[in-house]
């Protein structure tokens, strides 16, 4: 097969058998999450040591593992203490392990640990939400990944036929302006699409497709960034036809947590915008 044919092979499964996990929810989709947060972590790893760094790829997976549990069972109050104690192991791993750089491998454990464990479990914060008028999370997660899927094709497109302005030519020269652009587009339209279908306010549709748009492609050059400081083209090569895990869960990233504060704080409960009134109110 062709590397299209391939790619789009591979992601067809592979998103199959997460949106077969997603639907089902609990701990389908925590296995899910931990089977791409070990591979995705050990990629991490590999692609910093290129630059010379070490992180240690056990502290990362427990803490992953650690973190999982909390927001499975939804412990919030515990995330601050599970933190602390992720930070103190980093510390301790470097302290005892003594190899050099101290300091670098200190800072790519802690990294790793937010950047391929935290950020992504907020799925399961996302999947978990619920209100008196939507049953769970579910149809934000679906939006969430037609806009992000939506972006990344209306960014390929759009770049191709239409690219001469490039968006970052350090980090990543094939991304281009006008691909950003017909991404953006293509993001939001899906996100109005279906939350029209889902009955939620247009103008909310339209907060979350920007959202969720903007944010796929600043964690897809983020994870650029980090790839060409190290002197890597792909994360690995998992997933054929789209490098490793990371390179394809990379738009994901920042793009889970930053919905799920949307749609716990401005869908499914209007807590901080009123108490954001009543703050204004009260200066006057």
């Amino acid at each position: 097969m062709n590397k299209n044919a391939t790619r789009m092979l591979t992601g067809l499964i592979f998103g199959t058998i997460a949106m077969g996990c997603i639907i089902q929810g609990k701990l389908a989709l925590l296995a899910l999450l931990l089977f791409i947060l070990y591979f995705a972590s050990r990629e991490y790893v590999k692609v910093l040591n290129h630059k010379g760094f070490y992180p240690s790829l056990k502290m990362i997976c427990i803490a992953e593992v650690l973190l999982a549990a909390i927001a499975y069972f939804q412990r919030f109050d515990l995330v601050a203490f599970a933190l602390t104690v992720c930070a103190i192991g980093a510390f301790m791993w470097v302290l005892f392990r003594g190899r050099q750089p101290y300091i670098a491998n200190v800072a790519t454990t802690l990294l790793g640990m937010i950047y391929c464990g935290w950020f992504p479990l907020h799925l399961l914060f996302l999947r978990n939400l619920e209100s008196s008028r939507f049953h769970d999370g579910l149809a934000f997660v679906v939006i969430m990944f037609i806009t992000v899927l939506l972006t990344d094709t209306g960014c390929y497109y759009a770049g191709r036929h239409l690219g001469k302005h490039k968006l970052a030519p350090v980090i990543s020269p094939n991304k281009t302006i006008e691909g950003s652009i017909g991404g953006i587009i293509c993001g939001i339209l899906g996100a109005m699409v279906i939350g029209t279908y889902i009955g939620l306010e247009w103008y909310l549709s339209l907060a979350a497709g920007i959202l969720c748009t903007v944010f796929a492609q600043i964690g897809d050059l983020c994870e650029s960034l980090i790839k060409r400081d190290a002197g890597v083209k792909d994360s690995g090569d998992s997933l054929p036809g789209h490098g490793g895990f990371l390179d394809r869960c990379d738009s994901y990233i920042l793009t889970i947590p930053v919905m799920y504060y949307f749609c716990k704080y401005f869908i499914f409960s209007n807590e901080l915008v009123n108490n954001f009134s009543a703050y204004i109110k009260g200066l006057f």
